[in-house]
């Protein structure tokens, strides 16, 4: 509401010792007038007696069950949105179940795997959806794939039920592996992320493609159209671009050309390329020729 709230303070025992500021009750201050309250402490903080006094436009329920059902509908009726705690308060609710699985496995893990197990759960429930892209890095210079935790991932994942498409190296052993742990599609970089340096392993590609029995769809690397061209002449089935498009001079027309690669690669692949050769061999009939 672009009010001045500097100097007023919601606090409890010491903290309420603080110099020059205005102390406010709970009661003074569910009763402020703010665009956004959120409640993080206690378990039916707004109930049927004192939902009226609310003038927030949205409640956030952080704390378990802060706004009691009755309260709801008055809130409801008089226009108050109120986002549930079952949503807000979900992350929470997953990092502890985390916690507690490893508590049980005996078992740490770092900041980023807590952060994708978590992104993962969320994507899900609030999508609708199974399908996930999983990437794990290794490190800033390269962000190559870290693969051994890349192999465990997937094979969690899979295990609740998602569906995972996998960034990963251009190893065939290790990428049979993920598809043999579940992985619905395989990703193999063709050359660092963001790299533009194209197509680095053509054998170890085509390698991977033959073996496979899930879509092959080359991850990074390209940097243009011809690289895309090669990609699907070894016969993946698709290819994921962004950089080479997007810092190019002219990406709509890079687009353009990254389209029609794709489509002629493919053609190239189903056709089937001629043999090559040591030697020379004529194309044109020898007979008639002096």
């Amino acid at each position: 509401k672009n009010r001045e709230l500097k100097g007023m303070v919601y606090c409890d025992e010491s903290i309420c010792q603080e110099a020059d500021v205005e102390q406010l009750t709970n009661d003074e201050l569910l009763a402020m007038d703010v665009d956004v309250l959120v409640l993080a402490a206690l378990e039916d903080a707004v109930t049927e007696q004192n939902a009226a006094t609310v003038n927030a436009a949205t409640i956030l329920e952080i704390a378990n069950g802060p706004v009691s059902n009755a309260a709801d509908d008055q809130l409801a009726k008089r226009g108050v949105e109120v986002l549930p705690d079952v949503l807000v308060n979900a992350g929470g609710v997953i990092v502890s179940h985390l916690e507690w699985v490893q508590n049980r496995i005996g078992d740490t893990w770092s900041e980023d795997e807590v952060n994708r197990r978590l992104t993962e759960r969320l994507a899900r429930e609030a999508g609708g959806w199974n399908l996930v892209k999983l990437e794990i890095l290794g490190e800033k210079r390269t962000l190559y794939p870290m693969m051994p935790e890349t192999l465990e991932a997937t094979e969690t994942l899979t295990k609740e039920g998602f569906q995972v498409m996998v960034y990963c190296s251009d190893d065939p052993i290790l990428c049979k592996r993920l598809e043999d742990v579940g992985a619905v599609a395989i990703m193999p970089l063709g050359a660092p992320i963001g790299s533009g340096l194209g197509i680095q392993n053509p054998v170890n590609i085509r390698l991977i493609k033959e073996q496979s029995n899930v879509p092959v769809i080359v991850d990074a690397g390209v940097g243009t159209a011809s690289d895309a061209t090669i990609a699907m002449e070894l016969g993946c089935d698709g290819v994921l671009m962004n950089t080479a498009i997007a810092e190019a001079k002219d990406p709509v027309r890079m687009a353009r050309a990254m389209k029609a690669a794709v489509e002629a690669g493919r053609d190239a692949y189903l056709a089937g390329r001629m043999a090559k050769k040591m030697y020379a061999d004529p194309s044109s009939p020898l007979a008639g020729l002096i």
